[in-house]
């Protein structure tokens, strides 16, 4: 038996006693996904009958969930009863209730899509969600996205249809179709590169995003640290450098702490350090 779906979310759930009670914006559940009466009213000392019903006719928002809520649990958050729509003398159990969470639609991912009854038995539904059990019947819903997910953004490999100066692409022409359904080749480098960029190939000229700031600059050092044109290097005196040993370099920074010592035993510091450690 298959399970057929609502291509729309549905916007709101009710209790009728019967077609006679049901509004006719709302869809009687009289039959479960099994075939069992759907009468939640069946049972020992209950005289009144009642059905779950659904809309899915536009009325400003949608439901994005479904929760049953027992006497003893309070109302969550977001949530609220669903109407009643019943005979004058009839009543809906208090023990385990049934309440909705509705949004608006432009600000809702996922909703309700429809929702289905199966007797208190080993029944299964896929790709629906269980969302409790009330006398002697189990709620399935199924959810589902209102709006699909935004596609990723491709960029163009061939950056050159794109013109800076319009603001616009051109319109591609049939042998730039044909070119860019052929395989990829690999990038080569531009002539403007320097010799050392061209040895080490970390430029790729495949996009207009790749273009370094320092493309075509040449590479070269500041006279002031180029000793090429006097062919001199500079001799440097090493025989004022004193090599210390490791004693020697203690004694130089020995510290004692004299001062912090002397300044610790005062009485007004103690009473200060006595309330700081209190």
């Amino acid at each position: 038996m298959s399970v057929e779906v609502a291509s729309v979310p549905l916007t709101a759930l009710a209790w009728a006693s019967g077609s006679s009670t049901c509004p006719n914006d709302f869809k009687l559940i009289s039959t479960t996904f099994d075939g069992s009466n759907a009468n939640f009213g069946k049972g020992f000392g209950m005289k009144s009958s009642y059905y779950l019903c659904c809309s899915s006719m536009p009325q400003g928002s949608i439901i994005a969930d479904i929760q049953f809520v027992s006497e003893k649990e309070s109302l969550p958050s977001g949530f609220y009863y669903i109407a009643e729509f019943l005979e004058p003398r009839a009543s809906v159990s208090k023990k385990k209730r049934l309440c909705v969470k509705s949004v608006t639609f432009n600000t809702a991912d996922v909703a309700v899509l429809d929702v289905q009854l199966t007797a208190k038995s080993k029944v299964i539904l896929p790709h629906y969600t269980c969302i409790g059990d009330m006398n002697g019947f189990v709620l399935w819903c199924k959810k589902g996205r209102v709006r699909p997910l935004p596609k990723p953004r491709s960029i163009n490999l061939d950056m050159r249809e794109l013109s800076l100066e319009k603001g616009e692409a051109e319109p591609q022409s049939p042998a730039h179709i044909s070119a860019a359904s052929r395989p990829i080749q690999p990038n080569k480098l531009s002539k403007r590169r320097s010799t050392l960029e061209i040895k080490e190939g970390v430029y790729d000229t495949g996009n207009i995003y790749s273009i370094s700031a320092m493309d075509g600059v040449p590479f070269a050092l500041h006279p002031k640290f180029d000793c090429q044109p006097n062919g001199n290097v500079p001799l440097v005196n090493l025989n004022n450098i004193q090599i210390k040993s490791i004693t020697d370099i203690e004694n130089e920074y020995n510290y004692s702490f004299t001062v912090e010592k002397t300044a610790a035993d005062r009485p007004q510091f103690r009473s200060v350090l006595q309330s700081l450690e209190a």
